[in-house]
């Protein structure tokens, strides 16, 4: 009989460790491999995590894009200000809208015209109002979607459902589903970042969480109205231990990790760490360099302009350049577009501080040859209804309140027909009429843009296989260059 020292581990069983042990877990495994013969589960599902869960990937198949920047307007920019001009508004200004609509959150009133005025861009002749006198100048490079639609006309379940794909259940994020599925091309920096000044908008973190998908998915939020790399992003360097030093001590705990993962096979929260730890170890090699935009020429920098937005802007194009996949800028956290008064005073400030970003960026990933394999995504969680809001006094505030069931989300690059509109509001941009595209459809589309076929595109979970658009979505075809 061998006999060996006792382990006051080895007295601590978990429920999961106890039916493993029992013969259960023989059995998963078998049914496990059965289903990932028949296709019924990605195999990227059933294999245990690599060494490097962010190593590059294929898709499906070959996708026109490559990587993601999705520039979200927080609190929801009114399209009928912006990309969807109403003229028939300006007959019925003042007046009450003919017709049956749905019910407001708020209570609204007259038709409200819009006080900017649209102006036919480029060959493609896409109309486009004065907020965006820079990103008009490119018309022919974007594509516009007129109508789009939420569900909801409140914030937080809108914010869910654009980023996450659900408005009520916590679900992986759009960049989490992107980097699952692509991996990066550089394991130095996250695939996924976000960049948002000012602190967390409504809903925090969970805008960019991973849900179910292993954490090393989620988006690594950066608070970037800090301009020097400690404050960007906190303990980046240690002044008082050496590279070398700080790789021994890794080591050792990244034994200690693995030692305590043996027991706990496939334990999403200790992989997390586990990774957490490898990927901010080798931060400190290459994001200082990814994060410092004073090596670039001050021409690119003034194309971008100088305010927090030109510099993030600058930054994503420089994240993208090292193999990031997935960068997520946010407009409007700590001043939302979330303009239920003055309106335009509001919306114009707003619009001034990212015209010139977002249009910088289109012209500089073109001149880098770029913008073909990157898909920019421009947009809110919902639009504004054509009526003005009223306030407790029945008087008018010049504002706009939340409007899910018609609203226009901007696309460029990445493979989608430059100089389009698509789809159609009614006559005052209310509601969508015109080739629908719900939340579901547009997330369709990207992923198909990426290479992947969004109903296959799944990740089991508690006995089911789930994918970021549900049960429901399909390709918008005609916007596909």
């Amino acid at each position: 009989m061998t006999h060996h020292k006792p382990n006051l581990r080895d007295a601590f069983v978990t429920r999961r460790d106890f039916l493993s042990q029992c013969g259960m877990g023989m059995g998963a495994l078998s049914l496990a491999a059965l289903f990932g013969e028949t296709g019924l589960v990605a195999p990227a599902a059933l294999a245990a995590e690599s060494s490097n869960p962010l190593a590059p990937k294929a898709p499906h198949f070959p996708g026109k894009a490559k990587r993601v920047v999705h520039f979200f307007l927080n609190g929801g920019p009114s399209h009928v200000d912006t990309f969807d001009p109403k003229p028939a508004l300006q007959k019925y200004a003042g007046q009450s809208l003919p017709g049956e609509y749905i019910k407001t959150e708020r209570k609204t009133g007259a038709a409200f015209p819009s006080p900017f005025k649209f102006t036919k861009y480029g060959q493609s002749g896409l109309e486009i109002s004065a907020l965006f006198p820079r990103l008009g100048a490119l018309a022919d490079e974007l594509c516009l979607i007129r109508s789009m639609k939420a569900e909801v006309p409140n914030h937080e379940p809108s914010l869910m459902l654009m980023n996450c794909g659900d408005a009520v259940q916590s679900r992986p994020s759009l960049g989490s589903w992107t980097t699952y599925g692509l991996g990066s091309e550089n394991s130095n920096l996250p695939g996924f970042i976000v960049m948002c000044p000012g602190g967390y908008p409504i809903k925090d973190a969970d805008n960019w969480q991973s849900g179910f998908l292993p954490g090393v998915y989620q988006g690594t939020f950066l608070d970037s109205q800090y301009t020097k790399i400690e404050k960007l992003i906190e303990n980046i360097r240690n002044r008082r231990t050496s590279l070398a030093e700080q790789r021994q001590q890794l080591d050792l705990v990244q034994q200690l990790n693995a030692e305590h993962q043996q027991a706990r096979h496939r334990d999403a929260r200790l992989e997390a760490r586990i990774q957490s730890l490898e990927m901010a170890f080798r931060m400190q090699m290459e994001a200082a360099d990814a994060f410092d935009i004073r090596p670039e020429p001050e021409s690119i920098r003034q194309m971008y302009g100088d305010g927090v937005h030109g510099r993030q802007t600058l930054i994503a194009r420089r994240l993208l350049e090292r193999g990031v996949r997935f960068v997520q800028l946010w407009h409007g956290a700590s001043q939302p577009w979330d303009s239920h008064e003055k309106i335009e005073e509001a919306h114009g400030k707003l619009a001034r501080e990212i015209d010139q970003p977002a249009a910088a960026l289109i012209q500089d990933l073109k001149q880098r040859g770029m913008l073909d394999d990157t898909l920019i995504i421009f947009g809110g969680e919902f639009g504004r209804t054509p009526t003005v809001e009223l306030g407790d006094k029945g008087d008018a505030k010049y504002g706009r309140d939340h409007n899910p069931y018609g609203f226009t989300t901007m696309l460029a690059g990445g493979g989608v027909k430059g100089g389009t509109t698509y789809g159609a509001t009614d006559d005052f941009g209310f509601k969508a009429v015109e080739n629908i595209v719900h939340v579901h459809d547009l997330h369709a589309t990207v992923l198909h843009l990426l290479g992947f076929d969004h109903q296959k595109f799944t990740f089991r979970y508690a006995g089911r296989d789930f994918r970021l658009t549900d049960v429901y979505g399909q390709v918008v075809k005609d916007i596909l260059a």
